[in-house]
């Protein structure tokens, strides 16, 4: 059976039967889509499984590639790969000359860090300038031509006064007391207590417990209970 032409779709018989393209034409059928000239197998130029003549042959145009998962891999490897070039280039050509280098977000991440890294270290070593001393404040800051001295408080190391037994009472001053002398200052906390200074002499002084005594001072004429443990023996 004698197939159909492709062109017309009336049968084509042997002896003008033109097979092209997967298909069959007849010779004056076999022309070009768009200007209907007669075309051989010399001149022919197949598109989409159509034929042309070489002026109206359709020119490929780029088309847009959609970001598939694959295209996207394809263009992160690439912008690494573009990456690694510069930093070879770079360390290529470190220290040949003056060149601009351009904030790309990995280096702006590693001045982030180093400026991190540079703050951290000035607290530290001003922190062990501070605390340690006047060698210390020397070896962090050696460019300084002084020292800051902090200034230093006296510290006095005294016990507070014991507690008072509530049996206890002032006895009279018998005149045959004993000597003693203040070593710290103190305040009167209750009526029958006696107040006196660093240094002054207390006399007629007779214990009344462990932690507390009768005596007068010497300065003043006062005379009451005080904390035994303020005072020492002449």
């Amino acid at each position: 059976m004698n197939p159909s032409c492709s062109r017309c779709n009336k049968v084509v018989y042997p002896t003008e039967k033109v097979n092209c393209l997967d298909k069959y034409w007849h010779k004056g059928c076999f022309s070009c889509e768009v200007c209907k000239m007669t075309l051989n197998m010399k001149n022919y130029k197949g598109f989409d499984k159509k034929p042309y003549c070489s002026q109206h042959y359709p020119k490929t145009s780029f088309t847009i590639v959609a970001d598939t998962p694959e295209n996207l891999r394809l263009k992160q490897q690439s912008k690494m790969q573009s990456q690694v070039q510069y930093k070879e280039e770079f360390e290529k050509n470190k220290g040949k000359g003056f060149c601009v280098v351009s904030d790309t977000p990995e280096l702006q991440r590693v001045k982030k860090t180093q400026d991190q890294i540079s703050n951290i270290k000035y607290h530290e070593d001003y922190e062990k300038g501070r605390m340690g001393g006047e060698g210390s404040n020397t070896e962090a800051y050696p460019n300084q031509s002084y020292q800051q001295q902090q200034p230093q408080t006296p510290s006095y190391n005294f016990d507070p006064p014991p507690a008072r037994s509530a049996a206890a009472a002032p006895p009279l001053p018998s005149g045959g007391g004993k000597r003693y002398r203040a070593v710290y200052d103190y305040a009167a906390a209750d009526e029958d207590e006696v107040s006196f200074a660093d240094g002054d002499l207390i006399l007629d002084v007779q214990q009344i417990d462990e932690g507390w005594m009768f005596g007068r001072v010497e300065r003043t004429g006062q005379q009451g209970m005080l904390p035994a443990n303020y005072v020492e023996a002449i």
